[in-house]
C-alpha cells in the first residue's frame, strides 16, 4: 500500500462525475487500499476517487470514527436510493484543507454498493455517517461541500473566535 496525492480545490478533477466500476480488478482493489492508508494518514474520515485523481465511482469511509474505528467501508457504485429527515452540521475536507462549512444533509439514508469483492450491499446509514457518505457521493458527482455550504470559514479561526467567545462568557459571569 502507498500514500496517494489528494487533489485539492481548483483541480478540475475535482468537478467532473466519475465513472461506473465495470470490473472490480486488482488495481482497483490496490487503489482502495491505498486509499484507506492515506484516508488514515491525513486523519479523515472519507476520501472518494477523484480526491486522489482517480474518475471512478469509488470512496472509502470510516463513519464511525469514535464507536468502530475499524470499520472501514470500501464503497464502489453507489447508489443512494432513499433519504430521511435533515440534519445541519460542521464538515471539512481533505480537498479543502484548513477550512469548515455548515452544511444540511439527510438525517438517515440507504445506499446500495458493491464491497471490495464486488458483492452488492443495501447499507443504511445515520446522522454522522450519513453525513460521512453523502459528502463522499457528493465527489462522484463533482461537487464539493463548499457548494452546499451556508458558510465557510477557516477551522482554526472558527475555534479561536469560540474560544474568545467562551473567555469572554467567563470573565462576564464572574
Amino acid at each position: 500500500m502507498a500514500l496517494r496525492n489528494v487533489v485539492t480545490e481548483g483541480d478540475r478533477i475535482l468537478r467532473k462525475k466519475s465513472r461506473e466500476i465495470e470490473e472490480i480488478t486488482d488495481r482497483i482493489k490496490t487503489t482502495l487500499y491505498d486509499m484507506a492508508e492515506t484516508m488514515e494518514y491525513k486523519e479523515g474520515v472519507g476520501i472518494a476517487g477523484p480526491q486522489v485523481g482517480v474518475m471512478r465511482r469509488m470512496f472509502v469511509a470510516k463513519p464511525y470514527p469514535d464507536e468502530h474505528p475499524e470499520d472501514i467501508y470500501f464503497i464502489i457504485n453507489p447508489e443512494i436510493y432513499e433519504t430521511e429527515g435533515e440534519q445541519e452540521g460542521e464538515e471539512g475536507c481533505l480537498s479543502v484543507p484548513g477550512m469548515q462549512g455548515t452544511v444540511i444533509r439527510p438525517q438517515k439514508i440507504k445506499m446500495r454498493a458493491q464491497d471490495i469483492e464486488g458483492n452488492w450491499h443495501d447499507y443504511e446509514f445515520e446522522d454522522f455517517a450519513a453525513r460521512v457518505m453523502c459528502h463522499e457521493y457528493d465527489h462522484l458527482e463533482g461537487i464539493l461541500y463548499t457548494d452546499k455550504a451556508t458558510e465557510v470559514h477557516e477551522a482554526v479561526a472558527r475555534y479561536e473566535e469560540d474560544e474568545a467567545e467562551s473567555e469572554t462568557d467567563s470573565s462576564q459571569e464572574a
